[in-house]
């Protein structure tokens, strides 16, 4: 196990370098370095760059102080930032080719300078759309609903991911919009928690003033199953949330069944759940498990809304198209699998890199209606 994780953050350490190297060197290539001793700072620089992402994330798993949030914040945005100067420099080669093979007589510096500057703004710009949380409306109908559901609202948040980059204060902004929303129930969908070590309680300390009249409901996500398991979800319990321990209870008529994400990602564990759960096929059914995975599992168990996040819809490029590829269409969004209507959070936090860039943070609000 030890061997394993180490092998992955040499491997994750090694590409970050090679990363910032290449950022550096293009830049060196097309702008040139003033001096030896500027072209030493630099890449001075650029190397403790490199290294303090893996850094502030060791840090963060042994210590919850102000110097290790301030250092953690840092790093995950530049990590971000030096993404898309990732990409700029391969814009900026490219370019440099097609104007060479043009004949074009454009600046070579001006080239660079400019796929650097979109570059930092586009990450300037992925930070700030990254802290303005949305709120999405949907109506969802459900066959044979109940009459008391017909027109009520549930509101679903995933993916707080509160620790060193989003902290009580996010949090409490959270709760007051949902508030404002006066929603008769919620159902939080999993990594409510970024799983590094953190005082548990002062972050879900504001999700205390949860208000809906029909309970606040909650599923641990894989940042809940990364680091103390069983303090996280106890902390979850002390803010006033109601933890669904694999099991399912009915709420005026409707089934809500939650499955914690370690059981519902392997389908015989999740369908073994599933059928403890004894799903009454006549009536509707809500599923909250954080991942979109086993759809399949949920649907031939006759749920009839599954409710997820865990995508965070790539929260940037390259990773917008990644999710994409293994999730497809149930990335984001309402969809249909079977007879099962299934929506997929982009998430209210962000994990890693604090920003957004082609997804946006959400907060959603679920009107029942019946088919």
């Amino acid at each position: 196990m030890r061997r394993g994780i180490l092998a992955f953050l040499t491997i994750f350490q090694s590409i970050l370098f090679a990363a910032h190297l290449f950022v550096l060197e293009t830049w060196l290539h097309f702008w040139g370095a003033a001096s030896a001793r500027t072209l030493f700072a630099e890449r001075t620089v650029v190397t403790l760059l490199a290294f303090s992402f893996l850094a502030a994330s060791l840090l963060s798993f042994r210590y919850w102080n102000a110097f290790t949030r301030t250092f953690y914040r840092f790093a995950a945005a530049w990590l971000g930032v030096v993404n898309f100067l990732f990409f700029a420099s391969i814009g900026a080669w490219l370019a440099a080719g097609v104007k060479a093979a043009a004949g074009f007589s454009a600046s070579d510096k001006g080239i660079v300078a400019a796929w650097f500057g979109i570059a930092i703004a586009a990450a300037l710009w992925g930070m700030i759309n990254a802290s303005l949380t949305r709120v999405n409306r949907i109506t969802v109908r459900l066959p044979n609903l109940p009459a008391v559901w017909r027109g009520r609202k549930a509101a679903m948040v995933s993916d707080l991911h509160l620790g060193h980059v989003r902290g009580s204060e996010f949090a409490r902004n959270l709760v007051a919009t949902i508030r404002q929303l006066r929603p008769e129930i919620v159902f939080l969908a999993g990594d409510l928690y970024d799983g590094a070590f953190a005082d548990l309680d002062e972050l879900a300390g504001p999700l205390r003033s949860l208000n809906a009249p029909l309970g606040n409901y909650f599923v641990a996500g894989n940042h809940e199953e990364m680091h103390n398991h069983h303090g996280h979800l106890r902390a979850a319990q002390n803010a006033g949330l109601r933890l669904l321990n694999n099991e399912k209870i009915i709420v005026d008529g409707l089934q809500i069944v939650g499955v914690h994400h370690y059981d519902a990602a392997r389908p015989e564990r999740l369908s073994k759940v599933l059928e403890s759960a004894a799903i009454d096929r006549s009536q509707p059914s809500v599923l909250i498990v954080h991942a979109p995975d086993q759809l399949a599992t949920a649907e031939q168990a006759g749920i009839s809304l599954q409710l997820s996040g865990h995508t965070h819809r790539g929260q940037f490029f390259p990773w917008t198209w990644i999710t994409g590829l293994i999730y497809k269409q149930f990335v984001y969004g309402l969809q249909r699998f079977g007879d099962m209507v299934v929506y997929t959070s982009s998430g209210a936090g962000t994990w890693g890199p604090p920003l957004r860039v082609g997804s946006r943070p959400e907060i959603v609000l679920i009107q029942f209606e019946s088919a």
